[in-house]
């Protein structure tokens, strides 16, 4: 068995916080990783939010939908909580369905470096329409 040193949590503020700030935009949310102890191996996390909110940018209306993260962690894996906070911030942001999918792959991407990452994003209707997007991104050479 792999032996865990505290150490690897010294970056995770926001888990270790007894109070918890919600930021106000995505561009303000920080995503928080740690040391991946299995990088040799390829495996896949799956985070859903089924009750992910933004707004509409020329409406301001609510937006309701569900986000999928699938991803094949690097050397970093995501800390859920600061996920959590991230994916809350689109609640007073004002973006296109398509727009918030490819930010949050950005993002996650930016943060850890997966050796790959599917962002999935399923709007429920308004207008009589419902919106599905999906990105995908690869890191060179990796093969799922």
């Amino acid at each position: 068995m792999k032996k865990l040193k505290s150490s690897r949590f010294s970056k995770l503020t926001l888990l270790k916080s007894s109070k918890t700030s919600f930021p106000d935009s995505p561009e303000k949310a920080a995503l928080e990783v740690f040391e991946n102890l299995y990088s040799e191996r390829d495996y896949e996390i799956t985070f859903d939010c089924p009750e992910f909110t933004s707004l509409c940018p020329v409406t301001g209306q609510p937006d309701f939908g569900d986000i999928s993260i699938k991803y094949v962690p690097d050397r970093l894996c995501i800390e859920s909580k600061s996920l959590k906070l991230f994916l809350f911030s689109f609640r007073n942001s004002n973006t296109f369905h398509e727009e918030a999918v490819n930010i949050i792959t950005d993002k996650i991407s930016e943060a850890c470096s997966p050796r790959w990452v599917e962002v999935s994003g399923k709007f429920r209707p308004r207008g009589g329409i419902a919106i599905n997007v999906k990105v995908e991104k690869v890191k060179k050479g990796f093969r799922k």
